[in-house]
């Protein structure tokens, strides 16, 4: 690009000290690291300072630990350079980790756009909420709705509550919520009108946490994920499970 061989010394040096390869710039490839590599490929899409940084799973060769320390980096390195920065990643713990915001495709489409904590609390399509995290889906009906925009639900196990942040459903619609695994609760006595028995299925602990499947009266489960050993129940106890109902949304993209 004609620039002066001062000024590209001078930018190469810069550039290695942003991707902390400082002191490598005289290395061959073979001499690098799967994580150097990668730092280098960056350093050279970044050194001509493009409006945009268009990122096709970058990470996605390298191991668990340095995939994770890599997205520290990154994440400084864009915030230094102040330049956008299009990540594309299938790893959802990536995505809500690195992005300021997120767009979820579906067949070429895209489905929903807002912040990580919008996309993952407040998911908008019955997609949205099963491609990021774990949900709970169930369908119901519209008992009544109050001027806030709850919901009182029934369906065929019970009475449960919801919350419709647009207050587009009333009485008598058929409507889906979407119910993150780690917000559903359960005890030995229902709560907030709450009236939905189940009985506890298993137990599996999966690091730092478990994961509690409840089977309600028609079969449905009810997934369950977090340590709360007050609460603890064996295997065919009888539960009763509630949540906050502002943690529970109407989703697009089909009923049942």
């Amino acid at each position: 690009k004609k620039t002066p061989k001062d000024e590209i010394a001078k930018r190469v040096q810069t550039m290695l000290e942003l991707v902390r390869l400082d002191g490598f710039g005289k290395r061959m490839p073979d001499q690098l690291s799967g994580g150097q590599r990668q730092r280098v490929a960056i350093a050279r899409a970044a050194i001509n300072d493009p409006a945009i940084l268009l990122l096709d799973e970058p990470l996605g060769a390298l191991d668990l630990q340095l995939r994770r320390q890599m997205q520290v980096e990154l994440k400084h390195m864009q915030q230094q350079l102040g330049m956008t920065f299009i990540y594309i990643t299938h790893d959802q713990e990536e995505a809500l980790n690195m992005s300021d915001r997120i767009v979820i495709m579906n067949e070429g489409e895209f489905e929903q756009i807002g912040t990580p904590e919008d996309i993952y609390e407040r998911p908008q399509t019955r997609f949205a909420a099963q491609f990021i995290g774990s949900t709970n889906f169930i369908a119901a009906k519209v008992k009544s709705a109050d001027a806030d925009g709850m919901l009182a639900l029934s369906f065929a196990d019970g009475t449960i509550q919801a919350f419709d942040a647009q207050k587009r459903y009333g009485a008598g619609d058929d409507v889906l919520i979407s119910l993150r695994t780690e917000r559903v609760q359960y005890g030995e006595e229902c709560k907030g009108g709450f009236d939905l028995e189940g009985t506890v299925k298993e137990h599996s602990y999966i690091g730092g946490t478990r994961r509690t499947v409840i089977e309600l009266a028609s079969g449905q489960l009810i997934n369950v994920t977090g340590f709360r050993p007050e609460v603890y129940k064996e295997e065919g106890e009888r539960v009763c499970v509630y949540w906050n109902p502002r943690h529970a949304h109407i989703v697009e993209g089909g009923v049942g």
